[in-house]
């Protein structure tokens, strides 16, 4: 069982290797900047998220201070109401303000805790807002790094392939002169033979009378020639 699950191990390994080797280093550097592009967009979508709550926030701040403001002033009228029935003897009048007065009062004190409530949470969205932007900020910095470590990556890349461009090209000369060799080697050696059969001949004829018989010839010719030359300069009066 261990063995197979080695085997198995070996195989995927095996696989993944030959599969990197086989992508392209163009395609990888894309998917990279492409992955971290998405990455931003999710990003900055959050954070708008959390920049929206604490906007929304400030206007239910707004809406709750407003109501904390109505309910004070009702609950001041009624009271002067109650106070002033009560002054003119009119008791069931005061006692009628005078519960109109706690009722304002009670949703007075509801306001204000629905508002207190409300400005922790806004205190707590504020630092989140921030540390929102902070991060979008930084990734945005990230990203225009990416970019350009793009750019500097293609232009290695594209050096690279220059030069395997280069190096097959060479290589290709090479193995053409590799061939052209042995034929070039072959065209001496025929050359080189035909030199050795000529001399071996010349060799040959010397060596038989009929070679003898050239030599004197050409002997006596070269004589001739020499008498020849004598006769041609006393008549010059050459000395």
């Amino acid at each position: 069982m261990g063995f197979l699950k080695r085997l198995w191990g070996y195989i995927k390994q095996l696989f993944k290797t030959k599969a990197e080797r086989a992508m392209d280093p163009e395609i990888e550097i894309e998917q990279a900047i492409s992955e971290a592009k998405k990455r931003d967009q999710e990003l900055r979508n959050q954070a708008a998220k959390v920049v929206a709550h604490r906007v929304q926030l400030e206007s239910k701040i707004e809406d709750a201070a407003d109501n904390v403001g109505a309910a004070r002033e009702l609950a001041k009228k009624a009271l002067v109401k109650a106070e002033d029935a009560r002054t003119a003897g009119n008791v069931e009048e005061a006692e009628k303000w005078t519960r109109s007065a706690q009722s304002l009062a009670m949703r007075l004190q509801a306001s204000e805790t629905n508002l207190d409530s409300l400005k922790g949470q806004y205190a707590t969205a504020m630092d989140q807002a921030e540390k929102a932007k902070s991060a979008v900020s930084q990734n945005a910095l990230r990203l225009q790094e990416l970019a350009a470590r793009r750019l500097e990556l293609l232009g290695a890349l594209q050096q690279a392939k220059m030069q395997e461009s280069v190096n097959k090209a060479v290589e290709s000369m090479s193995a053409t002169l590799d061939d052209e060799m042995p034929s070039l080697e072959r065209v001496e050696e025929k050359i080189e033979k035909r030199k050795a059969e000529a001399m071996a001949h010349a060799e040959l004829r010397e060596a038989t009378p009929e070679g003898a018989e050239h030599e004197l010839r050409e002997a006596v010719s070269l004589a001739q020639a020499d008498e020849k030359l004598e006769e041609l300069k006393a008549e010059l009066g050459i000395a």
